[in-house]
């Protein structure tokens, strides 16, 4: 039996309407059916699909028969866009409460959708977190097989070998619903190509041309393939926090689960070798800090630091103005580097720590302008991320 897991985002906290995006299989209809409403709506029952496609105003009849200031769920709403206009008369006259939960909006966007003109707030559901897997969280287990819901519940129950199987269909699924479906690429073939070198070059800086190389299209193409994997909700940019167009030619792009990317590298019958491990690491730390910030509607950005060849690998920052670095390191061995020592003699007043995935206690290194850095374990890491206020 699978297990149910209680999610950090609390919709009945939410007083709006919402737009409720994530990537698939990170738990959307089973959040979404923790709250009452007053009409469900499954837009993947494909019968219930066809009726409303046939006659969007279905909707707009069964709003009728509800008293005001209902509340009205829609799972799948990319599936039968017309249906966002009658979700904007129901908020307008008869004050409505609407969740609208969809793997993106990028179909909605591309198909001229009502997207309600700042009507419905925009919520992102990730894999789990730490704090929502509580006493079963592994950080290895995380970094090797990710924290997709389902995927988790399986290796709990010890059934490593469908949670395995399960990874591989996603990476299918995904070409077949999300891109060939939809018709995003001219070739599934080529998409399919990059796919597999993109995950290979999860969390390192890129290289538009030499990804086109390596996947035999060009480089303007490869750009293109990058806005879907981002629209799609399956990776996140990190861009140098100054946004010149000199520095923004190269960012890196992390995927949004680490046993998705490496089911996208073929790698999950083997373990992460060291070097694997540090990208993995910095793919699961990242996407932490952004599901903390995303619940708790904080408005920080996450960047990356860059200065000549010096880098720092996560920099959040508010409009530009740096808060917190983050270095990663998954070694034992963690030394002071240049881009440690250049980073605090450029921002010597900006707070720089390093995240370790061994250490188990805090510690500093160096002494860097009368200042040590602090080592932090992961767990205490997260901790000092969830000190950092909204404004």
């Amino acid at each position: 039996m699978a297990s149910i897991y209680c999610r950090s985002l609390n919709l009945n906290a939410i007083s709006s309407s919402a737009f409720l995006f994530g990537p698939r299989m990170t738990g959307k209809s089973r959040l979404l059916e923790t709250i009452q409403a007053d009409l469900f709506i499954d837009l993947l029952d494909p019968e219930r699909q066809l009726d409303y496609m046939r006659h969007p105003r279905l909707l707009w009849e069964q709003m009728e028969t509800l008293p005001a200031g209902s509340r009205i769920i829609i799972d799948e709403i990319q599936r039968v866009p017309a249906l966002l206009d009658y979700v904007q008369m129901g908020i307008q006259k008869k004050e409505f409460q609407f969740f609208l939960s969809g793997s993106s909006a990028r179909k909605l966007r591309r198909s001229g959708a009502n997207l309600l003109g700042g009507r419905a707030i925009d919520l992102r559901l990730h894999p789990l977190t730490c704090e929502e897997l509580g006493n079963s969280f592994s950080i290895h287990r995380a970094l090797d097989r990710g924290t997709l819901p389902r995927i988790s519940s399986l290796l709990e129950e010890s059934n490593e070998r469908e949670a395995i199987l399960l990874l591989k269909s996603y990476v299918t699924t995904y070409l077949k619903e999300e891109i060939q479906a939809e018709a995003i690429v001219r070739t599934i073939a080529g998409f399919s190509r990059f796919l597999e070198v993109a995950a290979h070059s999860n969390g390192q800086m890129i290289e538009y041309s030499t990804l086109g190389r390596d996947c035999s299209v060009p480089a303007s193409t490869v750009k293109e393939y990058y806005s879907i994997l981002e629209d799609t909700l399956l990776g996140q940019f990190v861009w140098p926090i100054h946004r010149s167009t000199r520095k923004k030619a190269r960012p890196r792009f992390y995927f949004f689960d680490c046993g998705v990317v490496r089911a996208l590298q073929g790698r999950l019958d083997a373990r992460p070798s060291p070097e694997e491990t540090g990208f993995l690491f910095e793919t699961w730390l990242l996407h932490e800090i952004l599901a903390h910030r995303n619940y708790s509607q904080k408005t920080f950005e996450v960047g990356l630091w860059r200065e000549g060849m010096h880098e720092i690998d996560f920099l959040i920052h508010r409009q530009d103005h740096p808060v917190l670095a983050i270095e990663c390191k998954s070694g034992k061995s963690i030394h002071v580097t240049p881009a440690m020592k250049a980073f605090r003699q450029k921002h010597p007043m900006v707070p720089l720590i390093v995240a370790s995935l061994q250490d188990e206690c805090p510690r500093s290194i160096g002494g860097i302008a009368g200042e040590a850095i602090e080592v932090l374990p992961w767990r205490e890491t997260l901790d000092r991320v969830r000190t950092i206020t909204s404004v």
